[in-house]
């Protein structure tokens, strides 16, 4: 097996970070060529850092890692997408917060997967210049479930396995997509879901994301669609998501 390199240029983008030390930050970043990564940012909190603007999150940036007995020590960054708006506004940063929520809760240390680096990327570019961020992020949820093997089933019963038909139907989430009527009906834990809701769901999962722009959604589906996705999200993380219930809060303000 090859030695592991002592340092590594990569390309990453800060999930989040905390305190360390007395001057350090400890960074979760998600690099195009390691996957997820903890890191060291030395001396990054103190008042003439030149790596501290380079490293807020959601910032995508080109880093220098080198090899550290528990954790990466990051020592050069340099910001390519700092996503300035992202911290500007409230809702777009729960917005930014619940993507990388998700991605974070949903992957493991040094797991490479360029897919997923390329969804958050875009995912977040998009955001920025101004996307309607519904659309952004329920594509963005059905993308990730694709690419962690969690694909809803949504064309035909999860149960009897029989086509859909154009009527309101139950979705479950231990069963890992739509029921029809009959079967739905016998399921405790299963949630209704309408047509509608059903429908932008199965455009998401087929379409590029050029298509799903193309999508006008009412407000009521937006809603039914954020309940039911986290639902399902919830079920499989087994615990609740924190980004969420900040952003009703900010939404509530507007």
């Amino acid at each position: 097996m090859a030695a592991k390199p002592r340092s590594q240029r990569v390309e990453g983008i800060v999930l989040r970070h905390r305190e360390w030390g007395e001057a350090d930050r400890l960074l979760t970043i998600y690099t195009r060529e390691l996957g997820k990564v903890q890191a060291i940012a030395k001396g990054v909190r103190k008042p003439r850092s030149r790596k501290a603007g380079h490293l807020e999150p959601f910032t995508r940036a080109g880093l220098l890692l080198a090899s550290g007995r528990s954790f990466y020590i990051l020592t050069q960054a340099e910001a390519i997408a700092p996503h300035i708006a992202l911290r500007g506004d409230l809702v777009l940063l729960g917005y930014a917060s619940y993507i990388v929520e998700l991605l974070d809760r949903f992957t493991f240390d040094e797991e490479e997967n360029q897919a997923l680096f390329r969804l958050i990327r875009n995912s977040l570019t998009r955001l920025d210049r101004g996307d309607a961020p519904e659309i952004v992020v329920h594509y963005y949820e059905i993308r990730l479930l694709d690419h962690i093997g969690f694909r809803p089933q949504l064309f035909n019963c999860a149960s009897c396995e029989q086509e859909i038909q154009p009527e309101d139907q139950f979705f479950s989430a231990a069963q890992g997509g739509v029921l029809c009527p009959k079967c739905g009906g016998t399921v405790s834990e299963a949630r209704p879901i309408s047509m509608p809701a059903l429908k932008y769901l199965r455009h998401f999962q087929r379409s590029s994301y050029q298509d799903a722009t193309r999508a006008q959604i009412e407000q009521p589906i937006v809603a039914e669609i954020e309940s039911l996705m986290n639902y399902y999200l919830t079920y499989l993380l087994e615990r609740g998501l924190n980004t969420p219930a900040f952003l009703r809060r900010v939404r509530k303000r507007e």
